[in-house]
């Protein structure tokens, strides 16, 4: 009997048996991408239906919708075009398409993404540069380099940075920072006030408000380690950047703790630029009347993805890039980091600038450190590839 019914009954595909539609709403059920790779793996037909469908970049949306600012997929290797011909022999034989190719490169860089996103991992600072401050009282002693020390005090200098004075309490300001990779799992922001112990009473400098902005600067940056005072506002202007998130407002306490800020879900930083802006100034500094924001402590914390993955300007949009070999991304690194992925040379450089050794020694200290953070041109990127 079993023998009569395995022949009359042979093995039906699952798809075409529930039809295009109804297996296309099964297969978006599937949230982890482990699970999409397996169905995938099927047979040619399943991974077709997977890879037209871009089930893959559907689960990256899913979670983080900033994905739906890219504006197509680049895959940078010498090896590319025919690796990614090859994924789609298998699906679509060798007459497939330029079409056909676009979704089975798309559907191996979003499985890469996809990897990054939904994979267990544990939250930490993402923070590698500073950028700039809209403003800076005091440089160096009060630069925004200070706001990566996890202390408000340094050999017994009080570590922080502080705004310009302003006479008008709504004035904002605004700092900015470069995070470890071009794109980066952001959870939450922390934020300590400074409390000028130095000064009558203690009064703590916070802000009224706090907000972030999430994107990616309209050239590529040059990174270095620390932010002269001949340019520490060069790279403030928001006509730099685009800015792909920008996050609720949230109230400061006037308490010199870390204060956490927790945005409403994971938010993809792409780009890894992120923008603190402080809205609204609440301490008026008795010596002069004026009114200050001072921040002793940043950090973003978060999950830098895989090197692999970078973004890249084109046009009026931005793209998202794959590097299989990931030393020839856009992100540079230094040489020697420590284990949160900042130079281990930071510590040292941030005393270094706040102490009386540094002032009338800044071209000394260029050349010892590097030049200052600056946008680089494309064909300075050309070169940098071309001469690694």
């Amino acid at each position: 009997m079993e023998e009569e019914l395995s022949e009359s009954s042979p093995a039906t595909d699952f798809l075409e048996f529930l039809g295009p539609d109804t297996s296309a709403t099964v297969f978006t059920m599937l949230h982890d991408p482990a699970d999409l790779a397996r169905a995938a793996a099927v047979s040619r037909s399943w991974r077709a239906f997977v890879i037209t469908n871009q089930f893959s970049k559907t689960q990256c949306l899913r979670l983080c919708p900033e994905v739906s600012t890219f504006a197509h997929v680049e895959v940078h290797s010498s090896t590319s075009s025919s690796r990614t011909h090859r994924d789609y022999e298998v699906v679509a034989g060798p007459s497939a398409h330029a079409d056909d190719e676009r979704l089975a490169r798309d559907h191996r860089v979003y499985t890469c993404l996809g990897h990054g996103l939904f994979s267990q991992y544990t939250a930490r600072d993402c923070i590698i540069h500073c950028i700039g401050a809209s403003s800076t009282d005091n440089f160096p002693e009060e630069t925004i380099e200070n706001t990566l020390e996890p202390v408000d005090r340094v050999e017994m200098r009080p570590s922080y940075w502080s705004s310009g004075g302003n006479r008008d309490p709504a004035a904002p300001e605004c700092l900015i920072y470069r995070l470890q990779a071009d794109l980066c799992l952001v959870d939450e922001i922390k934020v300590q006030p400074f409390k000028a112990f130095f000064q009558y009473g203690d009064p703590i400098y916070s802000a009224n408000c706090i907000r972030f902005l999430m994107g990616y600067p309209r050239s590529p940056l040059r990174p270095e380690t620390l932010v002269g005072d001949d340019n520490e506002g060069e790279l403030i202007d928001d006509s730099n950047y685009v800015w792909t998130y920008t996050s609720p407002e949230f109230p400061m306490l006037q308490e010199n703790v870390l204060q956490s800020f927790k945005l409403p879900h994971p938010v993809l930083c792409i780009g890894g630029v992120v923008k603190v802006e402080l809205l609204g100034r609440v301490q008026q500094q008795a010596i002069d009347g004026l009114y200050y924001i001072c921040i002793c402590h940043v950090q973003i914390v978060g999950k830098p993805l895989s090197r692999e993955l970078g973004v890249a300007p084109r046009g009026k949009g931005v793209v998202l890039t794959y590097y299989p070999d990931p030393r020839r991304c856009g992100v540079p690194r230094s040489e020697s980091l420590g284990e949160d992925g900042r130079s281990k040379w930071h510590g040292f450089a941030s005393r270094f600038w706040r102490s009386g050794a540094a002032r009338g020694n800044r071209g000394l200290l260029s050349r010892l450190f590097g030049a200052p953070l600056r946008i680089r041109d494309e064909e300075d990127v050309s070169e940098e590839e071309e001469h690694p």
